[in-house]
C-alpha cells in the first residue's frame, strides 16, 4: 500500500497562484495523497475561491500572518494527527510535473535514514532553466546557496545525492523525523527556516536528499521581491542566526567578526552609494536584530 501523503500549501494573499498550483496538483500521479491548504489570514478572497473551486481540498485558516514557517507549522501537525506518512510543503507559487509525488516517495522509501527529500526545481517562465538542484551552505558568508542556479538543465544535476539543505519550496519529510526533530523554527519568520531544518535533520542522523527526477515549476518570490528591503532585512538576519544555531565552534566565532565587516561595507553604500542606501539599512536593521537577539516578523 502506497504511503500516505499530506501536501500542504500556504497561502498569503496570493489566491491566483494558489489556485494554479491546486489545479496543477490535481493532475499528481499518486494515489494516497491528501491537500491542505493553510491560509495565512487572507484579504484576497483566497478562502472563498478555494473552497468553491476545490472542495476536495481541507482549508485550515491561522487568523493571521504566522510566516511561511508558523503557517506551515500548523499544516504540518495538523498531518501528524491525521496519521501522515509523509508531509510535503510546496510553495503556492508553484505547478508541477505530476510524478513528482511518487519520484519523492520512492527516494524515501529506499532508504531509512533518509529524513528529507527535495525536488529538481525550475524557472516557471524557463521551465529548462534550474532555480534549485540542491543547496549547499557557504559558512564564510553565511548563507544558503542553490546548486546549479540559473544553469539550463543538460543533465549535470540527474543523479540522487546527499545535499546541505534543502529548499522548504518544495519538501517532503518523513513522519518519524518530525516526531524526533520536531516542527520548523517558526521565529525566523520568513527565510532560513529550511536550512535550519536541514540541518537538525541531519544533526538527528537523517540523510537530506536531493531527487532530480521529481520536477517542480517555481515563479519566485512573488510575495518578497528578490532585492526588496525586506527581502535584504530577512536574509541579513536569518542568515547570521542560522549560523549561530547550526554552525560550528569556528563559525559561531567568526560570524561576528563577518557582522562587523557587513556593517562597515553597508556604511560605505550609505555615504557614497545612494541607490544602495535602501538595501544598505535594511542589512543594519538585520545585523542589529540579530545582535539584540530580536526574531519573529519585522
Amino acid at each position: 500500500m502506497q504511503k500516505k501523503v499530506y501536501i500542504i500549501v500556504l497561502n498569503w494573499n496570493g489566491k491566483e497562484d494558489t489556485l494554479a498550483c491546486l489545479e496543477s496538483l490535481r493532475f499528481t500521479d499518486y494515489e494516497n495523497y491528501k491537500v491542505i491548504l493553510v491560509d495565512n489570514g487572507s484579504e484576497d478572497d483566497s478562502v472563498k475561491a478555494v473552497k468553491a473551486g476545490f472542495p476536495e481540498v481541507e482549508v485550515v485558516e491561522t487568523g493571521k500572518n504566522l510566516g511561511f514557517a508558523g503557517g506551515n507549522n500548523v499544516g504540518i501537525e495538523y498531518a501528524i494527527k491525521e496519521g501522515a506518512d509523509y508531509i510535503f510543503l510546496i510553495n503556492n507559487d508553484t505547478t508541477v510535473h505530476p510524478d513528482y509525488l511518487k519520484e519523492l516517495v520512492e527516494v524515501g522509501e529506499s532508504d531509512k535514514k533518509i529524513g528529507a527529500v527535495g525536488s529538481k526545481i525550475y524557472y516557471h517562465g524557463e521551465p529548462n532553466r534550474i532555480w534549485f538542484a540542491g543547496g549547499k551552505i557557504n559558512w564564510l558568508r553565511n548563507k544558503g546557496e542553490h546548486i546549479g542556479l540559473d544553469e539550463i538543465d543538460e543533465g549535470q544535476y540527474d543523479k540522487i545525492k546527499e545535499v546541505g539543505y534543502l529548499t522548504g519550496c518544495a519538501l517532503l519529510i518523513k513522519r518519524e523525523v518530525v516526531e524526533e526533530v520536531g516542527v520548523l523554527e517558526d521565529d525566523y519568520f520568513l527565510y532560513y527556516e529550511d536550512a535550519d531544518y536541514s540541518l537538525r535533520v541531519k544533526n538527528a542522523g537523517y540523510k537530506v536528499i536531493y531527487a532530480p527526477k521529481s520536477k517542480i515549476y517555481h515563479k519566485v518570490s512573488r510575495s518578497t521581491k528578490p532585492g526588496s528591503p525586506s527581502y535584504i532585512y530577512y536574509h541579513a538576519r536569518n542568515g547570521l542566526v542560522n549560523a549561530r544555531r547550526n554552525g560550528n565552534l569556528l563559525v559561531k566565532i567568526t560570524i561576528y567578526f563577518y557582522a562587523v565587516y557587513m556593517f562597515l561595507k553597508q556604511i560605505i553604500k550609505i555615504l557614497f552609494i545612494p541607490k544602495k542606501r535602501a538595501w544598505a539599512f535594511a542589512v543594519l536593521k538585520g545585523e542589529r536584530d540579530f545582535l539584540r537577539g530580536k526574531m519573529g516578523k519585522a
